[in-house]
């Protein structure tokens, strides 16, 4: 392939050069429209299927796909806050607006069962381009020392650091390779789960549990009891799940311990990520509260941090004042909502009780609220604070279970 040639999704050898021809969906929806006549069932998800795939930069080994969900934040987040720098009322509108826009978006895909990278995206660039304001905003006014500028780029390099280790393996099981072309299908059949011998399958569920609930291992289970598989059997990876694992149905795998799929890492929050993920949120928010407060301190001169945030008469006296106050505001929503993230993160992890967990017990009303409901206690795994804590901390530390097909 040269720089401008790609195979796309079906298969088929095509050429940046060809993107606006051959669309047969597209032509056909375009016909119908003129026409006035309605579109066939799934038209408009094809022509954007196709667009999509056809959304490609030339690379070296050939033109490379660029994901969609990427570039709407590159090019609407400066525009937003640039817009709301003009007036005091622009900015109310569209910082109002911009936490209900992202709440719609999120469960458009989350209905859809969808993964997207546009949190991650906007978070990222958010970082960045906060970051360059308060460079060439706030810095230049001489209020800033340059201490203070070198430890509001320290935190942001742990907060990227732990953020990194967070997108990692969050602990998926390994799917049997035997399995792996069966994976479509539900449970087994009655004849298949016998053995050879005495009539006895080797999977079954967790013969027994350590004081955390982590499974030890698994007993053999007999293929007469069927609810034994349906409890611990996922029909989608084929394989039997330890204690306190759960599949996924973004990602399409088992996690063990997990807790929930996370849209601004794209990613599962489980065992092996956990404790990245709460230091990630930690380094944000220290982060993030620092360079607001500095940033006030450079545009509301002589008023505390809290009533310059609603009390900055000053703030849209020139346009570097309004641009950089309204990136305060902004910075200010996104904490309070990575700082409710994290309270609820912390509160589960005191009382040993997953996200995933809480929701199971919600529905089928076997936990408590606690706390006004910003905990729910299920008590299948509270030890007490410090052995809750103390069992958080030593996640990742033990060796992964095996699996169903070592155990075979």
């Amino acid at each position: 392939l040269c720089c401008c040639e790609y195979v796309d999704r079906r298969g088929e050898r095509s050429h940046l050069a060809a993107c606006c021809c051959d669309c047969q969906d597209l032509d056909q929806s375009c016909e119908r429209w003129l026409t006035g006549r309605s579109l066939p069932p799934g038209a408009l998800e094809r022509v954007a299927d196709t667009v999509a795939d056809r959304v490609r930069l030339p690379w070296f080994a050939g033109a490379v796909k660029i994901n969609l969900s990427l570039v709407p934040p590159l090019l609407l987040l400066p525009v937003f806050l640039h817009v709301a720098a003009l007036h005091f009322l622009l900015g109310l509108v569209v910082l109002t607006s911009l936490p209900a826009v992202l709440l719609w978006y999120y469960y458009l895909t989350h209905r859809r069962k969808e993964r997207t990278l546009f949190f991650l995206s906007l978070g990222l660039f958010s970082l960045g381009y906060m970051y360059y304001v308060f460079l060439q905003e706030v810095v230049p006014r001489g209020h800033v020392g340059y201490s203070q500028v070198v430890a509001l780029t320290c935190g942001l390099i742990l907060m990227l650091a732990a953020l990194s280790r967070a997108k990692k393996d969050p602990g998926y099981l390994p799917i049997p390779a035997s399995n792996e072309k069966s994976s479509h299908q539900g449970l087994p059949n009655k004849s298949s789960l016998r053995g050879s011998s005495n009539g006895v399958t080797t999977l079954g569920t967790a013969s027994g549990r350590a004081v955390n609930g982590e499974a030890k291992g698994y007993s053999r289970l007999s293929a007469e009891e069927p609810e034994g598989v349906k409890r611990d059997w996922c029909t989608k990876c084929q394989l039997v799940r330890p204690a306190r694992a759960g599949h996924c149905r973004l990602c399409g795998r088992c996690v063990r311990r997990l807790d929930h799929h996370c849209v601004w890492i794209n990613s599962c929050v489980g065992e092996q990520n956990h404790q990245a993920f709460i230091l990630a949120l930690s380094f944000f928010m220290l982060t993030s509260v620092y360079g607001i407060t500095l940033t006030l301190h450079t545009v509301c001169r002589g008023r505390t941090p809290f009533v310059a945030l609603f009390y900055c008469p000053g703030a849209y006296s020139d346009y570097s004042s309004a641009l950089s106050f309204t990136c305060v505001w902004y910075c200010a929503i996104v904490t309070a909502g990575m700082g409710y993230i994290l309270l609820i993160q912390l509160l589960n992890i005191s009382y040993n009780v997953t996200e995933r967990e809480a929701r199971l017990a919600l529905r089928d009303n076997t936990g408590r609220r606690l706390l006004g409901g910003l905990v729910i206690d299920t008590g299948q795994y509270n030890r007490g604070f410090l052995c809750n804590w103390g069992h958080f901390l030593s996640l990742g530390s033990s060796p992964p279970q095996r699996s169903a097909e070592d155990i075979v």
